[in-house]
């Protein structure tokens, strides 16, 4: 599940989950982007080993990661929105800054 999260994710750039799921695709994510920042055949092996589809690899390392190239951390952003009509849960917004 947090696979196809973070392939969704890095794919569209924002997408709409509970919280406790964005804090975990948050991390997961950051470590992708690192892994885009670093560049060489290795950082996207191991990409392409967790996320699902290639041309969201491609456009990763191609697109996102030199977006971020000055910047340390810290490359989502979590916005709230309130519970969820049914159970309650908490909903948010995770997008990339």
């Amino acid at each position: 599940m947090l696979r196809n999260l973070v392939t969704d994710f890095l794919k569209y750039g924002r997408i709409t989950t509970t919280e406790a799921r964005a804090k975990e695709v948050r991390s997961i994510s950051e470590k992708m982007i690192t892994l885009g920042k670093r560049g060489d055949l290795h950082a996207r092996r191991q990409a392409l080993a967790y996320i699902l589809d290639e041309s969201v690899v491609k456009k990763l390392f191609d697109e996102i990661a030199p977006k971020y190239k000055d910047r340390q951390g810290g490359y989502t952003r979590i916005l709230k929105l309130g519970p969820r009509r049914g159970d309650g849960a908490p909903l948010v917004i995770i997008e990339l800054v």
